[in-house]
This record gives structure tokens, sequence and C-alpha cells, in this order.
């Protein structure tokens, strides 16, 4: 019996059967999802095929990646289905074809900026497109800063320095843009959405989060965004519950709407979350969440032998 979760509008039954796998393929951690003008999903993951491909009813298309990639972090998938791959361990953006032709590429491979410079780049996390298709990198794990290019891949401006003040990050791990300009910048460790507009001006931020790690924004009038949050980091607090892993899922204004998993903490069950890290949903407003649950296994339970299969990709279906 598959897991249900949410309540009213907002109510999802998980399913992790969805993808079709062909047969001795796996995705080990899925770092980001991403769904094309067709309902196509793009699965961005750290597996042999860092790009794999399934329509919306989880049957297997196509494949792509190998030898390109470095390690999965981020996946944004522009309005022209141009595919925007951050790859935080070779340190680069790469503007790609739903077939898997770079097209464009920010950073130089191998080579990152100096820890902490504010230079582009150091581990990038994520990218995102304003509506005018300024190109949005959040930077990441060894910076703490976030840079704008032009359409063209030309560094426009960046902002942002180590802190926990207004426009400063502790881990900029995730960045959306909604359809007037708005930029939201996921500031991991400082448990905050950040809000800023295309200049970097701080606007306000979103609050009581734990750790958010995914962002998701459909585009249009008002949408709500999907927050992924990750659990405890710590052993002192890894049991304890209300703290994730879990969704969470807010207004344009921040209000909480709804909130799914994460109020017994861990649960090593079908259908519980571990680690959400990718976001990402379809015309029918399924949600398809990809998770680092092998990254993450060591931070979350220790010395604790990991089980032989942890679940990376959940499909949420939408319950009218």
């Amino acid at each position: 019996m598959s897991l249900t979760l949410g309540e009213g509008d907002h109510k999802y039954r998980v399913r992790e059967d969805w993808a079709k796998l062909p047969e001795g393929w796996d995705f080990r951690d899925v770092a980001g999802i991403g769904i094309d003008s067709k309902d196509q999903v793009y699965v961005f993951n750290r597996g042999r095929q860092p790009m794999l491909v399934f329509d919306r009813e989880g049957n297997f298309l196509r494949s792509w990646g190998s030898g390109i990639f470095h390690r999965a972090h981020g996946l944004h998938i522009g309005p022209d289905d141009a595919l925007y791959c951050t790859d935080d361990g070779d340190h680069t953006v790469r503007k790609c074809t739903p077939e898997g032709k770079v097209l464009m590429e920010i950073g130089v491979p191998g080579e990152p900026a100096p820890y902490v410079s504010g230079e582009p780049f150091h581990r990038c996390t994520h990218t995102a497109l304003s509506p005018d298709n300024h190109i949005f990198v959040s930077d990441g794990y060894g910076n703490a800063r976030v840079h704008k290019y032009s359409p063209d891949g030309k560094l426009v401006m960046s902002w942002g320095e180590p802190g926990s003040d207004p426009g400063q990050f502790n881990i900029v791990h995730n960045i959306v843009a909604d359809d007037d300009g708005w930029i939201y910048v996921a500031d991991r460790e400082n448990h905050r959405v950040q809000v800023f507009d295309t200049n970097g001006k701080y606007e306000t931020q979103w609050n009581n989060l734990h750790r958010p790690c995914g962002l998701f924004m459909p585009r249009g009038n008002c949408p709500n965004c999907v927050i992924g949050e990750l659990g405890p980091g710590m052993p002192v607090n890894r049991h304890m519950p209300n703290l994730g892993p879990r969704l969470t899922i807010v207004s344009s204004k921040g209000e909480r709407v709804a909130r799914l998993g994460g109020e017994n903490g861990f649960v090593l069950e079908p259908g519980h979350f571990m680690a959400p890290h990718g976001l990402a949903m379809d015309s029918r407003g399924d949600i398809y969440v990809g998770e680092v649950s092998y990254t993450n296994w060591p931070a979350s339970f220790g010395e604790r032998p990991m089980p032989a299969y942890l679940s990376t990709l959940k499909k949420l279906e939408k319950i009218s």
C-alpha cells in the first residue's frame, strides 16, 4: 500500500516505483529533476549515466551525459526546453539541448575559483532564469555568492558574502525566479529562503524552515513554491521530530500552505523522505523529488550500516 501525504488541496500519493530503469541500471543520488514542455522528466543523477529521461508514466526514453559531468547537483529547464545543468564537482554550468548537446559552458571545468573569493565558481549548486532570460547561479559550497549572467553567458554582477545578516549566506544551495523577476535563494545553513530583485537588492526572507535544500516554483501568476528540507545533521538532534526531512509548500509571500512528511523525523520505510534535494512539478501538479540519500546517510546516521537500497526518486501524484 502506498503512502499518502498532506491533506485538503495538497494531498499526494507517494510512488517510489514510478521510473522503469533499464535492467542493471540505478540512479544512486538524484541531485536534480527537470520537466520539459512535453512533460518529459529529466533525472540528473550520480549514477553511471548522469542524465536519464522518462515520460510522465515512467517509461525510459534515453540517457546522456557520461564523460561530460563530474558530479550532478542542480537542473533547471528553461521555457525553450534548454537544460541548465549545474555541476558542483566540475565548477561549471552547462546549457544543453534535450538530447544532450552542449550549447554553452560557464566556468572553467576542474578549476575552482579560490575559496570564498566571491569569484565564480567554487562548487556552484543551481541555476535559474529570470523572465528576461538572465542566468542566475547559486555558488555554493566554496563561495557565498549569487552570480548574474547575460543570456549569452557574460558575467553581469555578483552579490553576497558569508554570514547570517540579510544578503549574506551560509551555503547558498538553490535558486529560482518567478514571473515578476524576484529571485529566491535557499540559504541552507541559515535555515531560510532570501528574496532579492534581479540586481541583488534584498527584499525579505522566509523563516521557520529547516535546512532548505531544494526549491521549485512553477511559472505563472502567484504560484506556490515547493521547498525540500533536509533533516537534522548532528548526532544530538538526529532523531528529533518535526525537523524533517520533508517538503513544505508556501505561497508567493512565504506563508505556509502545506507540509508533507517529517513530523516523525527520519523514518526508514517506503514513501518517507531521506534527503530531498531536487524538485520539479509537471503540468498535472504531480511533484517529482530527487534525493541524495547515499551522500546524506553518514551525516544522518553516522556509522550505522547503510541499507542495501535507499530510495532516491519519488513521484508524488496529486490526489484531486
